[in-house]
């Protein structure tokens, strides 16, 4: 864009394939007079918007001379982006570099500090009946007090891996009791999430730095523009690196050198 160099990192995707994950795996299990375990499910999730299901679950089956009746599944767990916000109490300096060195390659990789955005998630829960939607309920709030973190690989080309902090913001009831007593009972949870993101830019080979020169002067008038009167104004302190051409993996040494700066130099 700004640069006109291509890049993706995958951020949202990543984010969301974190977040279904932590919900995957529930199950509801329904019991017999016995007490005993009748059934048992995993609840399907699937990333849609509320208003699909919604608009699903009231659809009328249809019925014709070689289709049977059907209807929407439940109980099931559905959620959808809604919204991105800059979050500014997360902000770093701009001109801060991450680098990373490849190991095989001895290539230095870098790129700037992350941008931090909030991403809303709305998530629903729907159920037929009351225990099949506490059953879910509970299988959530004890994990977000009020937050829940997930380690994803954040940048793979600088070996940067992070917490996904998942924030539950509030929680939503409702029953669905339109209509008369022939129709379905719906019952829907509403979550909302907030999601910790990090954006990065373009990342880059860095240029090896092999040298550095420091100049110490003695006389502070120097940075006002005054001549100095000392005959011998200050030092020039260079480091150098030995070998010259060592690399970021190899091993090498540090050589400093200390010459004298004299006036009109």
């Amino acid at each position: 864009m700004f640069k006109n160099k291509h890049f993706y990192h995958e951020h949202v995707r990543r984010a969301i394939i974190a977040f279904g994950t932590l919900f995957n795996n529930i199950q509801v299990r329904r019991l017999d007079s016995n007490g005993d375990v009748a059934q048992s499910l995993f609840v399907p999730l699937s990333y849609a918007p509320k208003q699909k299901f919604i608009d699903r679950i009231r659809e009328a089956p249809e019925i014709d001379e070689n289709r049977q009746p059907f209807a929407i599944t439940l109980p099931r767990i559905g959620f959808e982006i809604t919204n991105f916000s800059y979050d500014a109490s997360r902000k770093l300096a701009l001109t801060q570099n991450i680098r990373s060195i490849n190991t095989d390659t001895s290539v230095v990789r870098h790129a700037y500090t992350s941008t931090p955005y909030n991403m809303n998630i709305s998530m629903s829960v729907f159920a037929k009946n009351q225990d099949d939607g506490l059953q879910i309920v509970e299988q959530i709030f004890p994990f977000f007090n009020p937050d829940f973190s997930i380690t994803v690989n954040e940048i793979p080309e600088l070996g940067i891996k992070r917490d996904l902090q998942i924030i539950l913001d509030s929680v939503n009831y409702n029953d669905e009791y339109e209509g008369g007593f022939d129709k379905r009972l719906t019952i829907i949870w509403d979550f909302n999430f907030t999601v910790k993101l990090n954006f990065y830019g373009y990342v880059d080979n860095a240029t090896l730095i092999k040298e550095t020169i420091q100049n110490l002067y003695i006389d502070n008038t120097l940075a006002f523009g005054t001549v100095p009167v000392n005959t011998e104004v200050g030092t020039k302190i260079t480091t150098t690196i030995s070998p010259a051409d060592a690399l970021p993996t190899d091993a090498y040494n540090y050589i400093t050198d200390f010459d004298t700066i004299y006036q009109g130099e």
